[in-house]
């Protein structure tokens, strides 16, 4: 065979693929090697948290779930019975099925069944298309308490505090004169 030269480029270093010669620890196989490798200081164990259980990860939050579950702040609001039975009474005067209603105002008739069962949460838009379709003021939802607005928020014209410039126009710079 002929000599082949190999490039010089290459760092190759020289691989064992058999045994090495370099001799492993070896690793105690029963509890009573691993109990006598603690003693010795040749091996350190750690304690996992929640590792070799057949538990859930959330099985430890079933009492936080539980107080979850109980608060009321977390319901839909439903919609009212008196708008309910406003839809139904404008609905049959017009001589409409739940079908009709929905198809004049795109929307499907599981949605008008929900309205008149009180199972909906209410929709604004929804509810206005039926006022338009029906041709009736409906009883709108009512609106939870909101944060009041102060009184020296109007008319400061973006200042913190203190009395209106004469002028004040909103946001931007003063009018030039």
């Amino acid at each position: 065979m002929p000599n082949v030269s190999m490039p010089t480029g290459q760092d190759w270093g020289a691989v064992n693929v058999g045994s090495s010669s370099v001799r492993k620890k070896t690793v105690p196989k029963t509890a009573h090697g691993i109990t006598q490798a603690k003693a010795a200081g040749l091996l350190a164990t750690e304690k996992k948290f929640g590792a070799g259980g057949n538990r859930s990860a959330h099985s430890g939050a079933g009492v936080n779930a539980k107080k979850l579950e109980e608060t009321d702040e977390l319901k839909h609001s439903k919609v009212d019975k008196s708008l309910s039975k406003a839809i139904m009474q404008a609905r049959t005067a017009k001589k409409l099925t739940q079908k009709d209603l929905a198809t004049a105002i795109n929307e499907k008739p599981q949605v008008i069944a929900e309205y008149e069962s009180g199972k909906a949460i209410p929709n604004p838009q929804i509810i206005s298309k039926m006022e338009r379709k029906l041709g009736v003021k409906l009883p709108r939802p009512g609106k939870k308490p909101a944060a009041s607005k102060t009184a020296s928020a109007g008319g400061t014209a973006g200042r913190a505090g203190g009395p209106p410039r004469a002028g004040a126009r909103g946001s931007g710079p003063p009018k030039r004169k």
